[in-house]
């Protein structure tokens, strides 16, 4: 937890606007540094209190979460759901370590909503750590559906490809054997498939696919007059109103 504390931390500091709120920064690390049940009772009434910058919630459910106290789940699960990859991955960091059975099914809930793939990446990087019975027909669903031509979202898919690979299970064969032929998933796929004992010749199945598309930057379905225009990164809608 320390290198990803310091990380946080730092973060923190920099959206500090106040004499006040450093005040409230240096508190939460004192109670941090104690470490005490009377420190995690009042880092717990901090998730629930009102007017509290998200920055102090996010500090305190990091503490806690990463303590196994599952008063944290809620405000985690919020922050896994983020607009803000930093907070996505801080989030995923302390859920890993919360012991929550919940976790697992908030994050297949997350990483397979259609109208969230541009926040998955990171719960489909956190069910592939967890290793929970909703891990895998959940990374299969989200690589499915995004397979498709044009998909702006292919670092989501790929996680799902390298995150299959690692869990071994062979029910992502056939999912697995379909990404090889995208070209900026082949690689990973092809590996991931060699893991899961699967040997696919996948050079042989991309090469005239992507000599047809062109693959400088890899996106599916672009050939190298498209590529000037960069990928489609596709701008995720602003969801601030729901924090």
């Amino acid at each position: 937890m320390e290198e990803e504390f310091h990380e946080l931390t730092d973060r923190v500091r920099a959206e500090l606007r106040s004499p006040q709120d450093l005040v409230a920064y240096e508190r939460l690390l004192g109670l941090a540094r104690k470490n005490t049940p009377a420190g995690r009772e009042e880092l717990a009434r901090m998730l629930v209190a009102v007017e509290r910058p998200l920055w102090a919630r996010e500090i305190a459910a990091f503490i806690l979460g990463c303590a196994g106290d599952k008063r944290a789940f809620e405000t985690l699960v919020l922050l896994l759901n983020y607009r803000d990859p930093v907070r996505c991955a801080t989030a995923a960091h302390a859920l890993a370590r919360l012991g929550d059975p919940r976790t697992a099914r908030a994050a297949a809930a997350l990483a397979t909503n259609p109208l969230r793939t541009a926040y998955a990446l990171h719960p489909v990087r956190l069910l592939a750590e967890l290793r929970a019975p909703q891990s895998v027909p959940a990374l299969i669903a989200t690589l499915e559906r995004l397979l498709t031509p044009h998909n702006p979202y292919w670092r989501v898919a790929l996680a799902c490809v390298e995150g299959l690979g690692a869990l071994g299970d062979r029910r992502a064969v056939p999912a697995l054997t379909t990404a090889v032929t995208h070209p900026r998933l082949a690689a990973a796929a092809a590996a991931s498939l060699a893991r899961l004992g699967v040997h696919e010749d996948a050079s042989a199945q991309v090469g005239p696919r992507a000599a047809e598309e062109g693959t400088g930057d890899g996106v599916p379905g672009q050939g190298s007059g498209e590529r000037s225009r960069g990928s489609a990164g596709g701008s995720a809608p602003d969801v601030s109103g729901r924090r």
